[in-house]
């Protein structure tokens, strides 16, 4: 049976429309480039952009989100009579005085917290950044007196701000600090021997009330001189583990009552 012979008219029609095909095509193709080529999210509003958003959104290998740069946690510590004046503290009868020892502790403590990712503000005795401070915590380091007193001065003491908003996490910050402290350096805790210059110290009554507060007394200069003095990094090393361990939360026991 011979094949039927197409006219050249409809040759002529077919090849039209073929035309006509591929250049649509190439039309919606051209248009699709243009658009997603100056596409943003911003260019639709409620939850489609936000769809669409997260879809061009780069994404890590096995799809998790891109990660979030986290605040560094910023933490305030006061070098007790640090600039203060002319008043150097707690002086020894050969020349060793609190306020060199404080700073020394102060620096280590700075120190050890930064290398751990912290933001920290080493402070002056009344630095002018005290006023209306905010700061996960503010701590100030003392050191008690070289005079002689009696076989039992010795050891650290410790008291929490009374004009903080929460009382709960002042007590929370003491609690660490003595038993992260006392752990670490194995003095015991003068709990009778806090004197109104602590309870009422003058940066609680300074910063944000929204900022727990504490003052650390490390230790004397009589009796615990060889501590303080000759092992300084001991010393920091309690300090940072008690502000370790009110900042990351960890499980302590309240100061138990005299």
């Amino acid at each position: 049976m011979a094949t039927p012979a197409f006219s050249n008219s409809s040759r002529s029609n077919e090849g039209s429309r073929t035309g006509r095909i591929l250049q649509t095509t190439f039309s919606v193709a051209f248009l699709l480039a243009t658009l997603f080529t100056g596409f943003s999210p911003k260019m639709f509003s409620g939850n489609f952009g936000t769809i669409i958003s997260g879809i061009m959104a780069p994404q890590l290998d096995g799809g998790g989100a891109a990660p979030t740069t986290l605040k560094p946690v910023r933490i305030g510590i006061v070098s007790g009579h640090w600039a203060n004046g002319g008043d150097p503290g707690a002086v020894c009868p050969d020349g060793t005085n609190e306020h060199d020892i404080n700073l020394t502790i102060a620096s280590l403590v700075r120190q050890k917290l930064e290398a751990r990712g912290y933001n920290i503000d080493l402070l002056q005795e009344f630095d002018p950044r005290l006023d209306g401070y905010q700061a996960a915590l503010l701590l100030s380091i003392h050191n008690d007196t070289c005079d002689v007193i009696d076989a039992e001065a010795t050891g650290f003491k410790l008291a929490s701000s009374t004009y903080s908003r929460d009382k709960n996490l002042n007590d929370r910050l003491s609690a660490c600090l003595y038993d992260r402290y006392g752990r670490t350096t194995g003095l015991l805790y003068r709990s009778g021997n806090i004197t109104v210059n602590m309870t009422d110290y003058h940066a609680f009554r300074a910063i944000d009330p929204s900022t727990p507060a504490a003052i650390i007394e490390t230790g004397f200069l009589y009796l615990d001189r060889s501590l303080l003095v000759d092992h300084p990094d001991v010393v920091a090393d309690g300090i940072v583990a008690g502000v370790l361990c009110f900042v990351r939360s960890e499980s302590v026991q309240p100061i138990p009552n005299p």
